[in-house]
């Protein structure tokens, strides 16, 4: 057996935003009018994005917005890609009533998330119903249309709480759950229940909840599965890991058996830990979004983004490597972060990862790569 038959390898990401301002560049750009408090239209992101990087040429082709990340996934091969996606895919003229921000992406544009082939995807975010159950409907058919497998919503709790099951070579399976917690801005009301579609929304990060995903893993697993976690919890800026975030986590690779927990919400990378030889990435930052121009919180470095490659035993679920490819944002694009941001990413995700037991170093292909106690 090859190494390669013995390991798995991911390709995981934090947010996908794909909405406003990205779908405005594209071909077929939904109606730009927003209800945000201090932005009406769409196409301002746009803008405020060429001032700060230079001029768009628009429309873009589908794979524009991935820029050097698909060059990077062409060669890596992953097994399975996953990522969190935080836009309704709708036409949807409907806005989820009192929220300030709705993001949503033409189903005509599909070709844009197509175009880096995700195998799956996490809805369970504070962004996929934005445009209410008409844009949460047409979000899981454009997808589903389109070969990627939807995972933390759906027409009912059933659904939403259902595991995205993946195929590798050999039979084995990777299982992924997909939820989201208050922390993250999800309200109440979008959790899915038995008679309306919604999210798969846990009520806190209590026992009683590692204990109900608990028995959701038992009921789906098959022997030799692996399982992961996609979860979208805590607030958007700071690198402070609440204890109760790190207790779950713990519980769920110890009484849940979840062998990696892919975290997101954070608009930033935040601290990584490996516990029990399972990998809990706590928040993977954003990875594509409109935010180019938009002045605040310049010291965490937003405009940086991380694609992470974990390399897992198929047999034991622990984690053998994992490596880092950083990525800066200009003009919409994913563009290959410089050394010195590669540096600045390392020493970060070092400094803030000393009390988890994890530090980062450069390699010489610049890839950041993790080492653990």
């Amino acid at each position: 057996m090859t190494n390669r038959q013995q390991t798995t390898t991911l390709f995981l990401c934090g947010d996908v935003m794909t909405g406003r301002g990205i779908d405005q560049v594209q071909a077929n750009p939904c109606s730009p009018e927003l209800y945000e408090p201090w932005v009406k239209n769409a196409r301002d992101y746009v803008a405020l994005a060429e001032i700060h990087s230079g001029p768009v040429q628009q429309p873009v082709s589908n794979r524009y917005i991935w820029g050097d990340a698909l060059d990077e996934l062409d060669g890596r091969q992953p097994d399975l890609r996953f990522i969190n996606l935080e836009t309704s895919i709708t036409t949807s003229q409907t806005p989820w009533p009192g929220k300030g921000i709705h993001y949503r992406m033409h189903p005509d544009n599909i070709g844009c998330l197509e175009a880096a082939r995700p195998d799956g995807c996490s809805l369970a975010n504070n962004h996929v119903l934005d445009w209410d159950l008409d844009g949460l409907d047409s979000t899981l058919e454009a997808l589903t249309g389109a070969g990627i497998i939807p995972v933390g919503a759906g027409k009912n709790e059933t659904e939403a709480a259902r595991p995205g099951v993946f195929s590798l070579t050999g039979g084995q399976r990777i299982l992924v759950f997909a939820c989201c917690l208050e922390s993250s801005g999800v309200p109440e009301n979008w959790a899915a229940t038995s008679s309306h579609g919604g999210v798969y929304r846990l009520p806190d990060l209590s026992g009683r909840s590692v204990d109900s995903l608990a028995n959701r893993i038992r009921a789906a697993r098959k022997p030799g599965d692996l399982v992961m976690l996609s979860i979208h919890w805590g607030g958007n800026w700071g690198y402070r890991i609440e204890p109760e975030q790190q207790l779950f986590a713990h519980s769920l690779i110890e009484k849940a058996g979840v062998d990696l927990i892919h975290g997101h919400s954070s608009h930033h990378p935040r601290g990584i830990e490996v516990y029990q030889g399972k990998l809990i990435l706590y928040g993977c930052g954003d990875f594509l979004n409109d935010y180019e121009g938009i002045g605040g919180d310049e010291d965490y470095r937003g405009d940086l983004t991380l694609m992470y490659f974990p390399v897992v035993s198929r047999q034991t679920g622990k984690l053998q490597s994992l490596s880092m490819v950083a990525m800066q944002l200009g003009r919409l694009q994913l563009h290959h972060a410089e050394e010195q941001d590669r540096q600045w990413l390392a020493t970060t995700l070092s400094r803030v990862g000393q009390d988890l037991g994890t530090h980062c170093t450069v390699d010489g292909g610049g890839d950041l790569v993790l080492g653990w106690k």
